[in-house]
C-alpha cells in the first residue's frame, strides 16, 4: 500500500521551521501520517551550511499522544496549524 503525500506539506513544514527559532516543526496529515522537519544543529549566522532532517510516515510516541488528544477534542484532520517545539533549556548548575 503506497501512500501519496502532497509535496506542499513538506514545503510548509520546512519554511515554517526556517522562519522560526524552534528546533522542530510537525504537520499532522491524518491519524497515521506526519511530516516533521528538525534542525540537525542549531543554526548560526557564522556557519555556511545549515542542515535540516525531514521525516515523514507513522507518528512517533510524542506525536501519537498529540493525535489522541486531537481526536478526543474533535479536531479535524489534517490539523491546520503546524506544531512547533522549542530547543530544550540548559540546566543551571551551581
Amino acid at each position: 500500500m503506497k501512500q501519496e503525500i502532497n509535496p506542499t506539506y513538506f514545503a510548509k513544514v520546512v519554511s515554517t521551521l526556517v522562519n522560526s527559532d524552534c528546533k522542530t516543526a510537525v504537520q499532522y496529515i491524518d491519524t497515521k501520517t506526519v511530516v516533521k522537519a528538525t534542525w540537525i544543529h542549531r543554526p548560526h549566522a557564522s556557519r555556511r551550511s545549515k542542515s535540516i532532517s525531514l521525516s515523514f510516515g507513522s507518528p512517533a510516541y510524542r506525536e501519537a499522544i498529540f493525535i489522541k488528544q486531537c481526536i478526543k477534542a474533535g479536531e479535524p484532520f489534517p490539523v491546520k496549524k503546524i506544531q512547533l517545539r522549542a530547543y530544550p533549556k540548559k540546566r543551571v548548575t551551581k
